[in-house]
């Protein structure tokens, strides 16, 4: 039987009790309909994870008891930042979801020259739509927060599904330009007239950054950009990839060559 898996940003240790937030309460009884005395993982980014059962489910309250720790890791050696272009709707959901299943470290949603996507903020967001996402109250009143507060999510309940014990963080909406400037390590971006293919390389320090852009792909104004920055330009073979589908082939090839898929 297997066993469900929680997110909580909050300090975790063996033999504590505690109430659920609302929305984890609402998730455990209402979507998965747990039942008292059910085992379940929960895990806080910091170190392992937590056999933990309920021992309340009512509603007004989800309450578990955390049995046991478990010192558990399924990080890949290879740290993998991630400059994902922005596309529209569940392209960009799935890119995240799947990045986060495939071993990314960080992604950073990347405002480009073909970026046609409305950022402004649909509604107004509380610290109860996403517990732990840093620098919550800056961002809530930017006309990104509720982008980034979605994907967030999506990260969060993608770390959860595929047995990750960190979630990995989105960054703020960056113009590509100055996002290039910062980045290191073996730095990559998908451009499918390259002529380099990734074989050729070799990471630094075992470091990869990857630049993946948007629906109908990057200016010849943005590669020359990022080449200034010192990004190499890499096909991933002779067809043309849809923007998704090129950010995932990228990190399942990265982790094929360098990382935990070997």
């Amino acid at each position: 039987m297997r066993v469900s898996r929680l997110y909580l940003a909050v300090t975790l240790q063996v033999g504590q009790t505690f109430a659920l937030d609302d929305d984890s309460a609402h998730y455990l009884r209402t979507v998965l309909r747990l039942k008292e005395q059910t085992e379940l993982i929960l895990f806080n980014g910091e170190d392992g994870e937590y056999l933990a059962s309920l021992t309340e489910v009512s509603r007004k309250h989800v309450r578990v008891f955390i049995k046991e720790w478990i010192n558990r890791s399924v990080e890949s050696s290879l740290n993998v930042v991630m400059g994902l272009g922005i596309s529209r709707g569940d392209r960009m959901d799935l890119a995240v979801q799947k990045s986060v299943e495939l071993g990314v470290n960080t992604i950073t949603p990347l405002i480009t020259a073909r970026c046609n996507v409305p950022l402004k903020a649909d509604k107004e967001n509380s610290s109860a739509d996403l517990p732990g996402f840093k620098n919550l109250e800056g961002l809530k009143k930017s006309k990104e927060s509720s982008k980034l507060l979605h994907w967030q999510k999506i990260a969060q309940h993608a770390s959860e599904q595929s047995g990750r014990t960190l979630v990995p963080p989105l960054n703020p909406i960056e113009e590509l330009e100055n996002w290039v400037t910062q980045q290191q390590g073996l730095k990559i971006f998908l451009d499918p007239y390259a002529q380099f293919t990734l074989k050729q390389l070799q990471p630094e320090q075992n470091l990869v950054t990857l630049l993946s852009g948007p629906e109908g792909g990057f200016t010849e104004t943005e590669r020359e950009i990022a080449k200034a920055a010192g990004f190499i330009p890499v096909s991933l073979g002779k067809r043309i990839l849809r923007t998704e589908t090129a950010a995932l082939a990228a990190l399942s090839a990265v982790q094929m060559l360098w990382g935990d898929f070997a």
